[in-house]
Protein backbone atom coordinates (compact mmCIF):
# COMPACT_ATOMS: atom_id res chain seq x y z
CA UNK A 1 0.00 0.00 0.00
CA UNK A 2 1.34 3.36 -0.94
CA UNK A 3 1.59 6.63 1.33
CA UNK A 4 -1.18 7.98 -1.09
CA UNK A 5 -3.42 5.33 -0.07
CA UNK A 6 -3.55 5.35 3.48
CA UNK A 7 -6.64 7.68 4.64
CA UNK A 8 -6.13 8.77 7.86
CA UNK A 9 -9.10 9.96 9.45
CA UNK A 10 -9.55 13.95 8.75
CA UNK A 11 -9.73 16.49 11.61
CA UNK A 12 -10.87 19.91 11.06
CA UNK A 13 -8.57 22.43 11.02
CA UNK A 14 -8.12 24.46 13.61
CA UNK A 15 -7.94 28.00 12.89
CA UNK A 16 -5.65 28.87 16.09
CA UNK A 17 -3.39 26.72 14.81
CA UNK A 18 -0.90 28.33 11.83
CA UNK A 19 -0.96 26.72 8.50
CA UNK A 20 1.94 24.36 7.06
CA UNK A 21 3.76 26.70 4.31
CA UNK A 22 4.48 24.86 1.33
CA UNK A 23 6.88 26.26 -1.51
CA UNK A 24 7.35 24.66 -4.96
CA UNK A 25 8.03 24.77 -8.36
CA UNK A 26 6.03 23.95 -10.95
CA UNK A 27 9.12 22.35 -12.82
CA UNK A 28 10.04 19.89 -9.70
CA UNK A 29 8.99 16.07 -9.86
CA UNK A 30 9.85 16.53 -5.98
CA UNK A 31 7.17 19.38 -5.68
CA UNK A 32 4.54 17.45 -7.14
CA UNK A 33 5.22 14.34 -5.18
CA UNK A 34 5.06 16.24 -1.94
CA UNK A 35 1.71 18.28 -3.31
CA UNK A 36 0.06 15.12 -3.76
CA UNK A 37 0.88 14.49 0.38
CA UNK A 38 0.87 17.22 1.97
CA UNK A 39 -2.65 18.33 2.60
CA UNK A 40 -3.04 15.02 3.90
CA UNK A 41 -0.29 15.55 6.46
CA UNK A 42 -2.22 18.80 7.39
CA UNK A 43 -5.12 17.37 8.19
CA UNK A 44 -3.61 14.30 10.22
CA UNK A 45 -2.71 17.77 12.73
CA UNK A 46 -5.56 20.06 12.31
CA UNK A 47 -3.51 22.22 10.11
CA UNK A 48 -4.25 24.45 6.45
CA UNK A 49 -1.86 24.40 3.64
CA UNK A 50 -0.83 27.44 2.25
CA UNK A 51 0.33 27.03 -1.11
CA UNK A 52 3.01 29.45 -2.47
CA UNK A 53 4.60 29.21 -5.69
CA UNK A 54 8.53 29.29 -6.11
CA UNK A 55 11.33 29.74 -8.83
CA UNK A 56 13.97 27.42 -8.85
CA UNK A 57 15.90 29.51 -11.80
CA UNK A 58 15.75 32.51 -9.04
CA UNK A 59 16.84 30.79 -5.71
CA UNK A 60 19.37 28.46 -6.65
CA UNK A 61 21.32 30.04 -9.65
CA UNK A 62 20.59 33.70 -9.35
CA UNK A 63 20.65 33.69 -5.06
CA UNK A 64 22.50 30.56 -4.67
CA UNK A 65 24.96 30.70 -7.42
CA UNK A 66 24.40 27.28 -8.26
CA UNK A 67 23.74 25.21 -11.91
CA UNK A 68 20.25 23.98 -12.60
CA UNK A 69 20.37 20.14 -11.02
CA UNK A 70 20.60 18.16 -13.56
CA UNK A 71 23.51 19.69 -14.87
CA UNK A 72 25.55 19.25 -11.81
CA UNK A 73 27.93 16.42 -11.79
CA UNK A 74 26.92 12.84 -10.22
CA UNK A 75 24.33 14.75 -8.42
CA UNK A 76 22.04 15.55 -11.95
CA UNK A 77 22.95 10.92 -12.28
CA UNK A 78 21.58 10.66 -8.84
CA UNK A 79 18.22 12.70 -9.32
CA UNK A 80 17.99 10.76 -12.65
CA UNK A 81 17.65 7.23 -10.59
CA UNK A 82 15.84 8.43 -7.29
CA UNK A 83 12.88 10.31 -8.87
CA UNK A 84 11.95 6.90 -10.31
CA UNK A 85 13.01 4.91 -7.31
CA UNK A 86 10.10 7.48 -5.50
CA UNK A 87 7.70 6.79 -7.97
CA UNK A 88 7.86 3.40 -7.77
CA UNK A 89 7.84 3.27 -4.07
CA UNK A 90 4.58 5.28 -4.35
CA UNK A 91 2.88 3.72 -6.97
CA UNK A 92 3.02 6.40 -9.47
CA UNK A 93 3.35 6.50 -13.34
CA UNK A 94 3.61 9.80 -14.80
CA UNK A 95 4.00 10.91 -18.61
CA UNK A 96 7.17 13.37 -17.91
CA UNK A 97 10.81 12.15 -17.36
CA UNK A 98 12.74 14.29 -15.12
CA UNK A 99 15.25 14.20 -17.96
CA UNK A 100 12.75 15.73 -20.49
CA UNK A 101 13.26 19.32 -21.71
CA UNK A 102 11.54 21.50 -18.82
CA UNK A 103 8.92 24.11 -19.78
CA UNK A 104 9.49 27.96 -19.31
CA UNK A 105 7.67 28.31 -16.09
CA UNK A 106 6.96 31.57 -16.12
CA UNK A 107 3.77 31.43 -17.32
CA UNK A 108 2.47 29.36 -14.67
CA UNK A 109 4.01 30.92 -11.81
CA UNK A 110 2.58 34.19 -13.22
CA UNK A 111 -1.02 32.82 -12.96
CA UNK A 112 -0.47 31.25 -9.71
CA UNK A 113 -0.09 34.43 -7.99
CA UNK A 114 -3.07 36.51 -9.71
CA UNK A 115 -5.52 33.39 -8.86
CA UNK A 116 -3.64 33.35 -5.27
CA UNK A 117 -4.60 37.26 -5.48
CA UNK A 118 -7.96 37.65 -6.86
CA UNK A 119 -9.72 33.54 -6.91
CA UNK A 120 -8.14 32.31 -3.93
CA UNK A 121 -10.36 29.74 -3.02
CA UNK A 122 -9.23 28.09 -6.64
CA UNK A 123 -5.68 28.68 -5.87
CA UNK A 124 -5.26 24.58 -4.70
CA UNK A 125 -7.16 23.19 -7.14
CA UNK A 126 -5.52 25.41 -9.75
CA UNK A 127 -1.98 23.99 -8.74
CA UNK A 128 -2.98 20.60 -8.74
CA UNK A 129 -4.14 20.89 -12.54
CA UNK A 130 -1.22 22.34 -13.22
CA UNK A 131 1.07 19.63 -11.72
CA UNK A 132 -1.27 16.87 -13.01
CA UNK A 133 -0.93 18.68 -16.79
CA UNK A 134 2.88 18.86 -16.64
CA UNK A 135 4.05 15.99 -14.72
CA UNK A 136 1.34 12.88 -15.32
CA UNK A 137 0.10 14.08 -18.54
CA UNK A 138 3.19 15.37 -19.87
CA UNK A 139 1.95 18.73 -21.21
CA UNK A 140 4.06 21.48 -21.84
CA UNK A 141 2.70 24.01 -20.48
CA UNK A 142 5.48 27.23 -21.47
CA UNK A 143 2.24 29.25 -23.42
CA UNK A 144 -0.27 31.10 -21.54
CA UNK A 145 -2.57 30.17 -23.41
CA UNK A 146 -2.12 26.41 -22.10
CA UNK A 147 -2.30 28.27 -18.58
CA UNK A 148 -5.86 30.21 -19.10
CA UNK A 149 -7.40 27.13 -20.75
CA UNK A 150 -6.55 24.91 -17.47
CA UNK A 151 -7.24 27.67 -15.13
CA UNK A 152 -10.32 27.99 -16.74
CA UNK A 153 -11.62 24.44 -16.10
CA UNK A 154 -11.50 25.14 -12.31
CA UNK A 155 -13.32 27.75 -12.49
CA UNK A 156 -11.54 31.27 -13.10
CA UNK A 157 -12.77 33.89 -15.22
CA UNK A 158 -10.08 33.14 -18.59
CA UNK A 159 -10.47 36.75 -20.02
CA UNK A 160 -9.95 38.36 -16.41
CA UNK A 161 -6.87 36.09 -16.02
CA UNK A 162 -5.72 37.19 -19.22
CA UNK A 163 -5.56 40.39 -18.54
CA UNK A 164 -4.14 40.06 -15.18
CA UNK A 165 -1.50 38.87 -16.91
CA UNK A 166 -1.31 40.88 -19.86
CA UNK A 167 -1.47 43.77 -18.00
CA UNK A 168 1.42 43.08 -15.90
CA UNK A 169 -0.17 42.92 -12.62
CA UNK A 170 0.78 39.14 -12.16
CA UNK A 171 4.16 39.25 -13.11
CA UNK A 172 4.02 42.05 -10.24
CA UNK A 173 2.71 39.56 -7.62
CA UNK A 174 5.37 36.74 -8.84
CA UNK A 175 8.17 39.48 -8.26
CA UNK A 176 6.97 39.97 -4.64
CA UNK A 177 6.35 36.42 -3.76
CA UNK A 178 9.45 35.57 -5.00
CA UNK A 179 11.55 38.13 -2.91
CA UNK A 180 9.73 37.28 0.08
CA UNK A 181 10.15 33.30 -0.29
CA UNK A 182 14.05 34.34 -0.36
CA UNK A 183 13.94 36.49 2.38
CA UNK A 184 12.57 33.48 4.43
CA UNK A 185 15.35 31.13 3.58
CA UNK A 186 13.46 29.63 0.77
CA UNK A 187 15.91 27.68 -1.90
CA UNK A 188 14.49 24.69 -2.82
CA UNK A 189 11.58 22.21 -4.17
CA UNK A 190 9.55 21.35 -2.11
CA UNK A 191 10.05 23.34 0.71
CA UNK A 192 7.79 23.47 4.25
CA UNK A 193 7.86 25.93 6.71
CA UNK A 194 5.84 25.26 10.09
CA UNK A 195 5.59 27.05 13.33
CA UNK A 196 8.84 28.48 12.17
CA UNK A 197 10.77 25.55 11.22
CA UNK A 198 11.61 24.91 7.57
CA UNK A 199 12.16 21.35 6.10
CA UNK A 200 13.41 20.88 2.56
CA UNK A 201 12.62 18.37 0.48
CA UNK A 202 10.25 15.79 -0.48
CA UNK A 203 12.13 13.01 2.16
CA UNK A 204 11.10 15.73 4.63
CA UNK A 205 7.65 14.94 4.55
CA UNK A 206 7.98 12.02 7.01
CA UNK A 207 9.95 14.47 9.51
CA UNK A 208 7.67 16.69 8.96
CA UNK A 209 5.05 14.58 10.05
CA UNK A 210 6.58 13.26 12.89
CA UNK A 211 7.52 17.20 14.01
CA UNK A 212 3.58 17.86 13.90
CA UNK A 213 2.81 14.79 16.00
CA UNK A 214 5.44 15.52 18.84
CA UNK A 215 5.45 18.95 18.93
CA UNK A 216 8.97 19.24 18.27
CA UNK A 217 12.67 18.29 19.17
Amino acid sequence: MTVENISPPTLEAKSDLPAIEFYFDFLSAFGYFASLRINQIAERHGRQVEWHCMLLGVSVMKVMGLKPLLETPLKGDYVRRDVPRYMRQHGLKVARQVSDPMMDPRAAARAFYWVKAFEPSLLENFSKVIFDSYWRLGNDLSDSEKIIELAGAVGVDPAALRSGLDSGTANELLRQSIGKSVDKGVFGSPFMIVDGEPFWGCDRLEMLDEWLLTGGW
